[in-house]
């Protein structure tokens, strides 16, 4: 049972769920994850967002730890994905006086996913600039389109100033995982919110009128020092510049001679003082190497030659970059093939969706094994990459 007083009168009730192994079907979770909830008590009281189905028992558990006696007022949904949704009928079922309150967008889907619920006389209907009154504490709410779903609502409380900011800056991992936040964040938001870099920046505009002194996420922790640090990255991230110099590498390789050629250029760029990150992507976390994508300012896509194309890995890689909308970056090529060398055409033409990407000159083939005469062609490549 987990429930903490972050308030005088703001209480957590969030599950953490450390045996989900991936996140939304796709995302691999080591560390588990959280599904967070939060209590309001105040003459009216408000319980902000629900949870999943997996963790029913114990978030029900904890909301009756911190409501004892009482009844709750209202229910609000800020955003109605079934990882925080999934216990709105059981909750209006255990609670017949409470209303719902939340966006158009999400009493529509509420009827896609509770077949048998009528919420018609139960339901109070906000949208952006309303405010819910719950005695000192005063919830106005702040509609945040594709953030990352159509219905998502932020709600913004006046006396503590405290943002609930649905799933924008949430992490992966439980409460009590010991980890730097900006990597699991950084991983979570651009897997999952960073196609919608323009609809960030809007809410991020809004935000910026406010007095916010605590951000309370429905995944991770909730921030409540150096916010301009979390406030920053999200700026970055969602306007989609390089968070750091660097040079991230990307590879398939078949039999190895392609993988050798990324360690080397790897080798070199390192000699030169440059830090270079190296994946494989037929082994590791694809989700990893979006984040690394986006984190720094340049890219070195690397394949053999496969079926006349590319590795289907990096076909993988490639799609979910652009579907998130992958930009201002300095991509580099590196492809091998032992009698028709197609990679790197087909590479290309795999970004041609993407925005402002500059494109090395020095394109390496490698017919085959890697040899002297392509060492040459690396360092050349590393020159300009480094230039």
């Amino acid at each position: 049972m987990q429930n903490i007083q972050l308030t005088n009168d703001i209480f957590y009730i969030g599950v953490d769920d450390k045996t989900l192994d991936l996140f939304e079907g796709q995302y691999i979770v080591p560390n588990g994850i959280t599904y967070n909830s939060y209590v309001i008590k105040d003459t009216k009281i408000a319980i902000v967002d629900t949870a999943d189905k997996r963790v029913t028992q114990e978030w029900f558990a904890n909301l009756q730890a911190v409501l004892g006696d009482k009844k709750p007022d209202y229910l609000v949904v800020l955003h109605m994905e079934p990882d925080h949704a999934a216990n709105i009928a059981k909750f209006m079922e255990a609670y017949p006086e409470a209303k719902m309150v939340s966006s158009a967008k999400s009493f529509a889907l509420l009827e896609q996913f509770f077949e048998n619920l009528d919420v018609t006389n139960r339901k109070i209907e906000v949208k952006e600039g309303v405010e819910l009154d719950l005695g000192e504490h005063k919830l106005s709410f702040i509609a945040a389109p594709m953030v990352h779903w159509p219905e998502v609502m932020f709600a913004y409380d006046k006396k503590d100033k405290v943002l609930f900011s649905a799933d924008a800056f949430g992490k992966f991992g439980t409460l009590d995982t010991d980890e730097d936040w900006a990597c699991e964040a950084r991983r979570y938001y651009f897997n999952i919110v960073g196609k919608y870099g323009v609809q960030v920046q809007n809410v991020l505009k809004k935000a910026a009128n406010l007095d916010i002194q605590k951000i309370f996420p429905l995944h991770g922790p909730m921030l409540t020092e150096n916010l301009d640090y979390y406030l920053n990255k999200y700026n970055i991230w969602s306007s989609y510049e390089p968070e750091d110099k660097g040079i991230f590498i990307a590879y398939t390789s078949i039999y190895g001679h392609t993988k050798a050629a990324a360690l080397k250029l790897k080798e070199m760029l390192e000699a030169k003082g440059e830090k270079a990150a190296i994946t494989d992507l037929a082994r590791e976390d694809m989700a990893e190497a979006v984040e690394d994508a986006f984190r720094y300012d340049r890219l070195v896509l690397a394949s053999s030659t496969h079926d006349a194309g590319m590795m289907p890995q990096m076909e993988n890689f490639i799609a979910q970059l652009r579907d998130k909308n992958y930009q201002n970056r300095q991509v580099g090529l590196i492809e091998n093939g032992s009698w028709a060398p197609m990679a790197a055409k087909k590479m290309c033409e795999a970004l041609e969706g993407c925005k402002n990407l500059t494109f090395c000159e020095n394109k390496i083939t490698i017919k085959s094994a890697m040899k002297k005469a392509d060492l040459a062609q690396l360092e050349k490549l590393a020159e300009e990459l480094c230039a």
